[in-house]
């Protein structure tokens, strides 16, 4: 800077003296201040106290010190050359009960459908995390998604809440840990050097984001997480061959989770493809657990979901014919045996997951006007979904709540998807009498949808509310309150049939109660309060209402001619 100056320096303006305009000026040096250019310009105001001035100026600076030392600290932890694990600012945070507590949950629950990391490889990565940025990530980011899954109190929930502390819940904690997380990712170029971890890292930040519906940062690390494994050569077979046989395994099934996970978050968003099916599956010959023919299982049921289904969901193709979906509709139906030989946690995600595509595909038909009141094959008529409803609901009551609950807010949002297509095909179908003598029926059906929805965890809270007014705007009045009173009055699942289904409900069932969430009261009054309403609002009245959300946008062919 010249040696002179019609301008001050900040401090000199700030204290109203005259300034030598040096770098740094006379007065900054005789008083310790650091001498800065960065102020814009301001009027002059009235005089006051300089030595209060400096003292102030002082303290200021002294703060932002601070503040960078903490700053640095905070960047700096996992690093070789500084701070350790017993650093005030981390302590107790990403400590070893922590870590413990989510492994258990993972490998106990969450293994069988992503099946990525295996004992040794978490305890290698805890034996690293105070010298590797990347381990300390990777960690950060497991434990994150664990905190952020609904079931994590049903195994962990003692020592996750005594590491609380101050923290409010196991999601608030799971915030901050992914929030470090990602600052202290940036310390490091995983982008240009990427690496396996890097890419798990990302897809469980996916898995963090999706649980706090935050869809458009979801996606984001998802699409980071897919070109990621595409920089390192996943998505070839070649990058497998002079692999050592664990490392090939794993690689394998990571990149299989994100083919399957891109495919259903495209459909639930309306996103489009990296991944497609390039390599071969990963073997399961090795795992007596049965874990990996249940991970197979799904990725057969998704794999025909490739950029054509997807372009024509997307409405960037229009060459769809009949005959294809009816055959995709087939493949759906015959793809999984009756008898599933895989853990019961993976048969719910399996079920429902098969019984939304069959909706999605449905869907895609009527869109395109396939559909027939005539047609000799069920699933190109208009009451299909009734159909589906039936399986999914004769599947569902089958599995505990617990296994359903433990895949999050994934699962409930399928079963919602497949609650709404109902509804809409009940507003629109004159519906006939069951002719069993069970009686069951479409509003059975939905009324045991509406029940799950209501009563596992996280549903009530998202998606209850959606589901209610959907019945009371599509349905006519009569059914709509027949339906919201008989869900008000058993907002529990149906009554599990299997022994361990039993026993790992009753070994559950006082951390599920204790959840507002799941407080059968809550849901059963608004549910009731909903069905009084939609009475009163409509009594005498034999006709749906006009509110917009009587025509779903996917019905425009209706009626059938």
């Amino acid at each position: 800077m010249a040696s002179s100056t019609k301008r001050a320096c900040d401090a000199c303006h700030r204290r109203k003296v005259r300034c030598n305009g040096q770098q740094a000026c006379g007065n900054c040096s005789q008083a310790g201040l650091a001498c800065t250019y960065d102020a814009i310009p301001q009027k002059k105001g009235p005089k006051g106290s300089r030595a209060k001035i400096i003292s102030e100026l002082r303290l200021r600076e002294g703060r932002k010190q601070a503040d960078h030392r903490r700053h640095e600290s905070y960047f700096s932890y996992g690093s070789s050359q500084t701070s350790s694990p017993s650093s005030p600012i981390w302590a107790g945070l990403l400590s070893q009960d922590l870590i413990d507590g989510c492994t258990e949950y993972y490998f106990q629950n969450m293994y069988p459908t992503m099946p990525i990391l295996h004992q040794k490889q978490l305890g290698g990565l805890v034996a690293e995390m105070d010298s590797s940025t990347e381990a300390y990530c990777l960690l950060c980011s497991f434990c994150a998604f664990m905190l952020i899954q609904p079931g994590i109190e049903t195994k962990a929930g003692q020592a996750i809440r005594a590491l609380e502390r101050s923290i409010s819940s196991n999601t608030s904690f799971g915030k901050t840990l992914l929030d470090g997380a990602l600052r202290r990712r940036k310390a490091y170029d995983y982008i240009e050097k990427p690496s396996v971890n890097a890419v798990i890292t990302s897809f469980f930040a996916f898995g963090c984001f999706f649980g706090l519906d935050k869809h458009n940062t979801a996606w984001f690390h998802l699409r980071e997480a897919t070109t990621l494994a595409q920089t390192i050569g996943m998505q070839d077979e070649k990058t497998y061959a002079n692999m050592e046989y664990t490392e090939s395994v794993g690689m394998r099934r990571l990149f299989w989770l994100l083919f399957v996970t891109e495919r259903a978050y495209a459909l639930q968003k309306h996103r489009p493809l990296t991944l497609h099916a390039t390599i071969k599956l990963p073997p399961a010959a090795e795992d007596p657990s049965k874990s990996i023919a249940g991970f197979l299982y799904m990725v057969k049921l998704y794999r025909p979901f490739d950029d054509t289904f997807i372009g024509l969901w997307n409405k960037s193709r229009t060459d769809c014919s009949t005959l294809w979906l009816a055959h995709l509709q087939k493949q759906l139906t015959q793809e999984l045996p009756a008898v599933l030989d895989c853990t019961e946690t993976q048969a719910a995600d399996l079920r429902t997951s098969q019984h939304w595509l069959r909706t999605i595909v449905w869907q895609l038909s009527i869109t395109n006007g396939f559909l027939s009141s005539t047609s000799p094959d069920s699933s190109t008529t208009f009451t299909y979904p009734i159909e589906i409803a039936q399986d999914l609901v004769a599947a569902t009551s089958q599995l505990s709540q617990r296994s359903m609950e433990v895949h999050g807010i994934g699962l409930i949002e399928k079963l919602f998807d497949v609650a709404c297509t109902l509804i809409d095909v009940m507003s629109c179908v004159p519906l006939e009498s069951p002719s069993s003598g069970v009686g069951r029926g479409p509003t059975d059906y939905l009324n045991h949808l509406v029940r799950l929805i209501s009563t596992l965890r996280g549903g009530a809270s998202r998606y209850l509310e959606l589901v209610v007014a959907k019945i009371r705007d599509t349905l006519p009045p009569h059914m709509a309150a027949a339906v919201l009173v008989v869900a008000a009055a058993a907002t529990q699942p149906p009554p599990l049939t299997t022994p361990a289904a039993i026993k790992v409900e009753q070994a559950s069932s006082s951390s599920l109660s204790s959840s507002p969430e799941m407080a059968p009261s809550l849901s059963s009054s608004f549910l009731q309060h909903a069905a009084d309403s939609v009475s009163s609002e409509h009594h005498g009245s034999s006709s749906a209402s006009t509110s917009p959300y009587s025509t779903p946008p996917f019905m425009g062919f209706w009626p059938p001619s």
